[in-house]
């Protein structure tokens, strides 16, 4: 079909402007490919009908087009997956570095230490409830401006946390900041799909499970030496600065990965040239309306948590696994500021055994991608064969649970329960990374939906840790509160063996994942 041909062609081609003449030159283009003289990259054409019966054209990418996301370098790929991780890691540690001067914020400011906590509530509350509504306009708007907008947002929120007169700023800024901090959440695991074939996703969804704990826990281990000396306003206005660089760098450094958005701008000057407004992307087809997208990021994640076995079950796990990490952040200080008397900020050096032990987590995983490279190479992949790593890995939070809890009594060394955070936060991260790769490959389309529901119960529970963590550790006492949570991962150890062996059956039995 030509600009001014027949349209009865089912499957064509479109080039146009100073791309014309360099794919004349290398034979890629016939007597019946659409020509016109605004640029345009060789682009694939087929004559379809919509899901309302109406005859369009799709647009797709030509098999070496270099604006495809899926055919850029390797280094480029990892520049972005990089950059993505380090954006990740900067917002968890704007997370929790506020937790280190609560206490004296808290007197500067006249409010209760009760009402500071709110600080770490708002955050994780609003990280949970934003995705159900912000996805839908992420999706229509792209990734690149997205990620600017809301980095821009979330750096500038530590403007009013480090200069707050009231209690009342500080809290709306960190609700804010969440509202902006939860866009890790809604892209980055998109933004991978946009470049890595299913097949080579397990090594960018390991980085960012690793960088998504880390930034949660690596920022007492300084926040609390900045507290003593400088005090708490400098901990939000250096966290704040920090973020400059990363913002720079995502601002020139971010290209735009969703591949259906460049079609979108291709199939406009191919209709104003051929005066046929068939022309569209499968982005088009995707988006509907707001209204439709809304009911997917919203209505049918919740429904999906509620109504799908394995997304409940898994969902528990990791909300339970996320509630640790921010529960920890409380019962740290109490094991060795309040028990053992130290400082704020030498009470932040424990923190180092749980970096040590998500890292950990992270190069044992790298076993389990070999693994699964293997089995690739030699059968037909399935979900449940990313579950072995979470098979041995998950004991390691009821066993690192135990030993905490059994040696944080102030009169044994500090040696014990500094270790056994390290098992904890190995076992954390298998939890993590397990659960997002298995419902990713369980329900396929599906997946984005599935996963926005465990989220949302993920970011609840952690919104929820910190105001019960000091009144359950004091009042049911240290050791009793650390055995229940220990009790507890015991019993859902067992998981990821259970959705080994029936994992299949409920793929089978559910409506929302693809069957053979």
């Amino acid at each position: 079909m030509s600009a001014n041909g027949s349209k009865s062609q089912s499957m064509s081609r479109a080039v146009g402007g100073r791309f014309l003449h360099e794919h004349e030159k290398a034979d890629e283009i016939g007597s019946e490919t659409i020509r016109i003289d605004a640029d345009l990259p060789l682009t694939c054409t087929e004559t379809t009908h919509d899901e309302d019966g109406r005859e369009i054209i799709l647009l797709s990418f030509a098999p070496k087009d270099k604006e495809n996301p899926f055919n850029w370098s390797v280094h480029r790929r990892r520049f972005i997956t990089v950059l993505l991780c380090i954006m990740s890691l900067f917002v968890g540690l704007g997370t929790t570095a506020y937790t280190s001067g609560i206490e004296s914020m808290c007197k500067d400011l006249t409010a209760s230490k009760e009402l500071g906590e709110m600080g770490l509530f708002l955050f994780n509350i609003t990280t949970a409830m934003a995705p159900l509504f912000l996805a839908p306009f992420c999706e229509l708007a792209g990734r690149r401006y997205v990620y600017v907008g809301a980095f821009f947002g979330f750096s500038i929120m530590f403007v009013g946390l480090a200069l707050g007169k009231n209690i009342a700023t500080i809290l709306v800024c960190r609700a804010l900041l969440g509202v902006f901090g939860s866009v890790g959440t809604i892209l980055v695991v998109g933004t991978f799909s946009d470049m890595f074939p299913a097949d080579e996703m397990a090594g960018p969804m390991a980085a960012f499970s690793y960088v998504a704990i880390l930034g949660n826990i690596a920022a007492p281990i300084y926040a609390g030496f900045i507290d003593e000396t400088v005090g708490w306003r400098w901990i939000e206005g250096i966290q704040g600065l920090a973020n400059i660089p990363v913002l720079i760098l995502v601002a020139f450094g971010l290209p735009e990965t969703r591949g259906g958005l460049v079609l979108s701008k291709r199939a406009k000057p191919l209709a104003t040239a051929t005066g046929d407004d068939r022309f569209v992307s499968p982005l088009a087809l995707q988006v509907k309306s707001v209204k439709s997208l809304l009911h997917k990021s919203s209505v049918k994640a919740i429904h999906m948590l509620i109504t799908e076995p394995v997304v409940l079950v898994f969902g528990i796990w990791f909300a339970f696994a996320w509630f640790l990490t921010f529960l920890f952040l409380s019962v740290v200080p109490i094991t060795f500021q309040d028990k053992r008397g130290w400082s704020e900020g030498i009470a932040g050096l424990p923190y180092i055994s749980l970096c040590i032990g998500v890292t950990v987590g992270y190069l044992a995983n790298l076993l389990q991608i070999r693994r699964w490279s293997r089995i690739q190479s030699s059968r037909k992949v399935l979900p449940e064969d990313r579950l072995y790593g979470v098979m041995y890995g998950g004991f390691c939070l009821p066993i690192g649970l135990f030993l905490y809890s059994f040696t944080q009594y102030g009169w044994l060394t500090w040696v014990g329960p500094t270790i056994s955070l390290a098992p904890i936060a190995i076992g954390i991260y298998f939890v993590f990374e397990s659960c997002c790769s298995y419902t990713a490959d369980c329900y396929g389309e599906n997946a984005g939906s599935a996963l926005a529901g465990q989220a949302f119960l993920r970011n609840t529970l952690g919104a929820i840790a910190p105001l019960c963590a000091t009144q359950f550790f004091q009042n049911v006492g240290s050791q009793y509160a650390g055995l229940i949570l220990a009790l507890i991962a015991t019993a859902m150890a067992p998981i990821p063996y259970l959705l080994f062996k029936y994992g299949p059956v409920l793929r089978q039995r559910s409506s929302k994942a693809p069957h053979d």
